[in-house]
Formats: C-alpha cells, structure tokens, sequence
C-alpha cells in the first residue's frame, strides 16, 4: 500500500537542518568529508542502504550509464542487508516526513533519488 504522506525529501548534508526535514538519514556508505557528526543533525546513518562500491564506482566512471547503473541498484536494494536496510527506511517513512542525505554531488544521478523513488513504490 502506497504511503499518502509527502514523497521522501532529499538534501545534500551540507545544507542547514529544515524544520519540516522530519527523521534525517544519511544513505552515504562514507560519511561526508569535512562534515563534524554534531552538525549533521542526523537521526540515523543508514549505511546498509546504499549502493555496492562496485556499483558506485562503476557509474562515477561515466554518468551516461545511470539508467543503467539505476536498473543494478534497484535489483541490488532487493537482496540481503541492502534489502533489510530498505525495509527499515520504509518503517521510518511510513511514520512521518522522511529526508535522505547525501553528500554526493550529482544528487539527480545519484542513487538517492532511486531509494526516493522505491520508498514511494511500497
């Protein structure tokens, strides 16, 4: 059953805290460079969710593989911890307003807005 509050936000960690970002989790497998944990304003770092470093890699080597590299983490996100972990951020957004992190700076080709898109899914 589809969720019928606001699709998941998504913010660079970079970026001031928002009152309305609800629960921030940050879906980086790295933690942010430069970025100290007390200004971070995290309620969750969520590690397991986001895509292999063979994936990553892959796609930071040519960004025109996207569609691609979004067809591979979907199916990755359906197996194992990243499954578990996808699940878990499904709870969290279920609850109320949900905000994924990241310090990437290609946010639109990054793997966020697929975990954004597969959260609204169900």
């Amino acid at each position: 059953m589809a969720t019928k509050h606001a699709p998941p936000r998504i913010r660079r960690i970079y970026d001031a805290p928002d009152p309305d970002d609800g629960t921030r989790v940050l879906v980086d497998r790295i933690w942010p460079r430069g970025m100290a944990k007390d200004r971070a304003h995290l309620d969750e770092w969520l590690k397991a969710v986001a895509p292999s470093d063979e994936l990553r890699h892959w796609l930071h080597a040519d960004l025109d593989r996207y569609p691609d590299f979004a067809r591979r983490y979907r199916a990755e996100l359906a197996e194992g911890e990243r499954a578990e972990a996808l699940a878990h951020l499904r709870e969290l957004y279920d609850k109320g307003p949900l905000t994924l992190l990241t310090s990437t700076k290609e946010v639109e080709r990054s793997h966020v807005p697929v975990l954004a898109k597969e959260l609204e899914r169900g």
